[in-house]
């Protein structure tokens, strides 16, 4: 058994491969995933087999867990950047004076990521921390794990223990979907793939971690025994083990060699799957490399060319307004048609009405368009000297375009919102939307698109005319027809099934996502206490804040937002938290205020933060006068200690709040100093 189990993991191995790092498969991903199921049975069915690098390891874990500091055994420095050939030219002479002999230079993409380093022994990963300060970063080797062109076991001949750095990158078409998914449940959009990977990479939840798709390339090796004095050298090794070395590397003997480079690359990049913002250039000897040393900062040896942001002049034809599911209202710029960054670009978003009065703005302006790294077009700026015939100064609407509805802007906020939630077609179509989007009710069949329709012919006016929906009334509708119709109404019944925590996040109470949703759900327990609650009541609860807190008791003020609540109620919906979930909790907290501080051995801090939660106490993040205690793990903030030693704040040890969770009298527990 053994050997099958170890001849089905080679086998994925050299797949994944194929596949992440070659991208020539060999096999279909219907067949991938047959073996992968079947290696997940033979592994669960034998245990004594567990290899933390077995391709099953990929798909990570719910399981949430705290991020471990780990000293870099070798300095993460940064390089010092270039913005212009010139500059480039100065590097140069700098390493032929230096050296005072000849030398090569390796070109090399410099992707637009967020930095790693990988340590493997005897060709197994073993560990993966990010940059973090340079001298120290996080260890998130489970969350690397997920990530298919990382090879978890090495082929071919390596050195017993090395260091190999690179960066972590998420594909654009994954960017892009999930902003379009983020876009639809009006969460905030990622600016660019370097901050959707960097926040990916530094989830609790790995199984989150392997659902980004996350890529990565590698750019340096570090060790002792290296296969080559050259970095070219050391990067064919590396990929002969495994890695995924970018083909988009040159070894230049002259300037005009890399400068050929650089103008080849900064076209060509923009075809490219992934993210760059410039080019590295290397000492290609590591002797030489050591010679020249190493700066306070940075090393002496290696220099970044950022490419410039990609900028464009174009005409403003006139500024609309968008109104979305929470009634926040966006401003789009109207532009003359313009290529960036190879797209033709027509419309930019000015954000709010604080953008729009500080660019002072007119319409028939011509104005800088610029995208960069940004994957969402933005004026930078207005060149105010082309002005000659030009209209009126633009300014920010007073009233919905969409139902007319005064605007409000919420103190301390930049947005406007339109406050008739129940009457504003789009928001009334946003609310559907969200209402049965994945993370919420999951009602297939229902998309924007039919949703329109079905509100268009008056068949649905909220949420929850979704479950008195009548098939014989969707059947004659263009582009419905029987089977649509019997699936939207099978995935509305499917729905009442859907746990209480996500009815309240489908609700599309303003500023309550799917957290906050789900800490309303574990604090009251029924739709009857969250709709009686009050604000007091709503602050007490960890991580709600008076903002949301307004917004849920204002919700639950509105009689026809509790008439759609009540309607729901009665068509089956969970209105409760689950008896499995409620025999989860205990008073064995409650009443008490508790910080958490350190790394634990037993649990992640996330899972005792849900310990907490569930057994009636309540988490807090500072230490003060209020503080009950701190459960203090290993290498507890000196700040939180020094303020518990001069408050008289006890101390708790991981050991003991575990015991503690069995007694419901805390007289009972001996707080340890």
């Amino acid at each position: 058994m053994k050997s099958q189990i170890e001849s089905l993991r080679r086998e994925l191995e050299q797949h994944n491969y194929n596949y992440y790092v070659l991208s020539t498969p060999t096999i279909s991903d219907f067949d991938f995933d047959a073996k992968l199921k079947q290696l997940q049975e033979l592994e669960a069915a034998h245990p004594e087999f567990f290899d933390p690098n077995s391709p099953t390891q990929r798909i990570g874990s719910d399981i949430a867990s705290g991020f471990e500091q780990v000293a870099h055994v070798y300095p993460m420095l940064s390089l010092g950047n270039t913005y212009s050939e010139g500059e480039v030219q100065d590097f140069y002479e700098r390493v032929r004076k230096g050296l005072n002999e000849e030398f090569e230079l390796v070109c090399e993409l410099k992707y637009d990521g967020t930095s790693i380093s990988l340590t493997y022994e005897d060709g197994l990963l073993v560990r993966a921390v990010t940059r973090g300060d340079g001298e120290k970063g996080d260890d998130v080797t489970a969350n690397v794990k997920t990530i298919r062109s990382i090879p978890l076991r090495l082929n071919g001949n390596y050195p017993p223990k090395f260091e190999i750095r690179g960066e972590i990158l998420m594909p654009w078409s994954v960017f892009d979907e999930l902003n379009r998914e983020r876009e639809e449940q009006e969460e905030q959009l990622f600016a660019n793939p370097r901050n959707a990977a960097s926040g990916t990479l530094k989830l609790q939840n790995s199984k989150m971690v392997a659902s980004r798709k996350l890529d990565a390339y590698f750019y340096y090796l570090l060790g002792e025994k290296l296969p080559s004095d050259l970095h070219s050298g050391n990067l064919q090794a590396a990929h002969s083990w495994g890695f995924k070395i970018s083909e988009a590397t040159k070894v230049c003997k002259t300037l005009d060699e890399v400068s050929a480079f650089i103008n080849q690359w900064d076209v060509e990049r923009k075809n490219l799957p992934v993210a760059t913002d410039g080019i590295v250039l290397k000492v290609n000897s590591i002797q030489q490399q050591r010679a020249l040393g190493f700066t306070a900062k940075s090393p002496r040896w290696a220099i970044a060319y950022k490419f410039q942001a990609e900028k464009a002049v174009t005409r403003l034809n006139s500024v609309s307004y968008q109104v979305g599911r929470t009634g926040a209202v966006t401003p789009v710029a109207n532009l003359d048609p313009v290529q960036l960054s190879g797209t033709i670009v027509k419309r930019a978003s000015l954000h709010n009405a604080d953008i729009i009065e500080s660019l002072d703005l007119h319409v028939g302006d011509m104005v800088f368009v610029e995208k960069g790294g940004e994957i969402i077009p933005k004026i930078t700026a207005v060149d105010k000297d082309a002005r000659v015939l030009i209209g009126d100064k633009v300014r920010f609407i007073k009233n919905c375009p969409e139902c007319g509805a005064t605007l409000i802007r919420y103190e301390g906020e930049a947005a406007h919102y339109c406050p008739n939630e129940n009457a504003c077609p789009p928001q009334i179509k946003g609310k559907m939307e969200h209402f049965v989007s994945r993370k919420a009710m999951n009602i297939d069949g229902l998309g924007s698109e039919t949703i329109n329709l079905l509100y268009q012919n008056g068949l649905l006016h909220n949420i929850a005319d979704i479950y008195s929906l009548k098939i014989p009334d969707m059947i004659p509708l263009e582009r419905l027809g029987t089977k649509s119709a019997y699936n939207i109404k099978d995935g509305a019944e499917k729905s009442k099934e859907v746990p209480f925590e996500r009815v309240v996040f489908a609700l599309g109470i303003r500023f309550v996502g799917e957290t906050i949703a789900k800490k309303l759900a574990y604090a009251f327990k029924n739709i009857e206490a969250l709709e009686k609650s009050t604000l007091e009541e709503l602050v007490a609860v960890d991580e709600i804040g008076e903002r949301i807190a307004q917004s849920v008791v204002q919700y639950f003020a509105d009689s026809a937002n509790v008439e759609t609540v009540n309607r729901l109620k009665s068509f089956g919906l969970q209105m409760n938290l689950s008896e499995e979930k409620l025999q989860a909790h205990s008073t064995a907290l409650a009443g008490l205020s508790i910080v958490i501080s350190g790394t634990f051995s037993q649990h992640s801090r996330d899972e005792y933060k849900s310990m907490i939660e569930m057994n009636g106490g309540k988490n807090v993040g500072s230490v003060s006068s209020k503080t009950s205690f701190i459960l203090a793990g290993e290498n507890m903030g000196p700040e939180k200690l020094k303020k518990a030693e001069k408050l008289g704040v006890k101390l708790v040890d991981e050991k003991t709040f575990l015991t503690m969770l069995s007694f419901e009298n805390q007289s009972d527990i001996n707080f340890i100093e």
